[in-house]
């Protein structure tokens, strides 16, 4: 093919003006930038994505069940049936309820949760997350009327206690007297600490043994809810596995999957996701504009060699093509140096994590990185098509070039 010789000694020719050179450099080196950017930033949000993904499932499970309008009686059974549901690997009841929480160093209001630890181990991320002691330290209280009871760091710092220190439980009802309603307060031994790395859930939640919290809200043998878990493969499919555990306990039970309890959250994720892809893609097009100028000029320059080509019998598609060609190149290179910068400042990013980020303001300490394949090739695809869509002016330009009028 003629085009491809000439079209590439046109590139490797010095130009009469090296102002041309210089701007087709300049092309190459913002497409290179405007990838490299591309690829950093998708990889963060990617990144954020997934760690906050992990964090929230980290402490919660992936489908809650509860029942309509009210407590779950007979929870041992509804676990059961839920555990042979196809795609669920765990299930373990729990208790909620607004609290505080009082020490020699301060108060502070807390979220407890009651779990079964015994049960809860294979389905919430907690046993993991402790840093001091253990979850099964729960059902092993001191004695009958200090029960233990797990907090997260910050609130621990909060409250000014450590592990074997004492804190009182407080609830805000309590028995009608004629004095009115006194709430209820409880010594409890605090057993274990944990750190999910989230400042919300470590400064708000505290954990005790599910029949503690049973007998300190007096709702004798009953539960708020099911905690359950999927397989790691069905996890993008948890709509599904809650679909059938509502099927399989029948009407009066709801699952919520955890997509749709932080749906809003994630669909802002997604949204920024796009708006950032299109806002670091005007760097690609800022390039492309280049490439405009460099092969309109390349044309004007190179008018007579053009003229005589079509007198030799060159057709206007092979003096398109000639160009065309030209712009791949320049395309091509700019985006293979642009995914290789790319993905090397992302493993150098991800691999030493050198920026850091403030735990009480970001659900993740170090800047998240996680490069998806279908990202790069969205984003290498992209940037060859804004190439090439730069071309076809200048590749026109040149094919209308009328012969008689230039050599004359």
């Amino acid at each position: 093919m003629f085009e491809w010789f000439i079209g590439l000694r046109y590139l490797k020719a010095k130009h009469r003006h090296g102002f041309i050179s210089l701007i087709s450099l300049i092309s190459v080196a913002g497409i290179t930038v405007g990838v490299i950017a591309l690829i950093i930033v998708q990889a963060v949000y990617s990144g954020f994505t997934e760690g906050l993904r992990d964090q929230i499932l980290g402490v919660n499970s992936h489908i809650i069940v509860q029942r309509l309008g009210g407590t779950i009686g007979n929870y041992e059974l509804a676990r059961e049936r839920i555990l042979t549901v196809r795609g669920v690997t765990g299930a373990t009841p729990y208790l909620y309820a607004q609290t505080l929480l009082s020490s020699s160093g301060g108060g502070n209001g807390v979220v407890l949760r009651g779990m079964d630890p015994a049960t809860a181990e294979n389905v919430v991320g907690l046993a993991k997350q402790m840093t001091k002691g253990s979850i099964h330290d729960l059902t092993e209280p001191e004695s009958e009327r200090v029960p233990n009871i797990i907090l997260g760091k910050n609130l621990a710092n909060d409250l000014k206690v450590t592990v074997d220190d004492r804190i009182r439980l407080i609830s805000p009802g309590g028995p009608l007297t004629p004095m009115g309603i006194i709430p209820k307060i409880k010594t409890c031994r605090v057993s274990g600490i944990f750190e999910t790395g989230m400042f919300e859930y470590d400064s708000t939640l505290a954990y005790m043994a599910l029949s503690e919290v049973q007998h300190f809200l007096d709702i004798g043998d009953m539960v708020h809810g099911i905690e359950v878990t999927v397989a790691r493969d069905e996890l993008n499919r948890a709509d599904q596995v809650a679909a059938r555990i509502a099927e399989a306990l029948g009407p009066g039970f709801i699952a919520k999957d955890w997509m749709m309890m932080n749906r809003n959250l994630f669909a802002a994720f997604k949204l920024e996701k796009i708006g950032m892809f299109i806002a670091m893609a005007l760097i690609i097009l800022v390039a492309a504009l280049n490439i405009i100028s460099a092969l309109v000029m390349v044309v004007m320059e190179k008018s007579k060699d053009i003229a005589i080509l079509k007198s030799m019998g060159a057709t206007a598609g092979s003096i398109m093509k000639i160009f065309f060609l030209q712009g791949l190149v320049i395309a091509i290179t700019g985006t293979t140096l642009g995914v290789a910068g790319g993905l090397g400042l992302c493993e150098l990013l991800s691999r030493y994590q050198f920026i850091e980020l403030p735990s009480n303001v970001y659900p993740m300490t170090t800047l998240p990185i996680k490069v998806l394949p279908e990202d790069v090739l969205i984003i290498a695809v992209c940037s060859i098509v804004i190439t090439l869509l730069a071309t076809l002016y200048p590749s026109w330009k040149a094919s209308t070039v009328h012969p008689a009028e230039v050599l004359s």
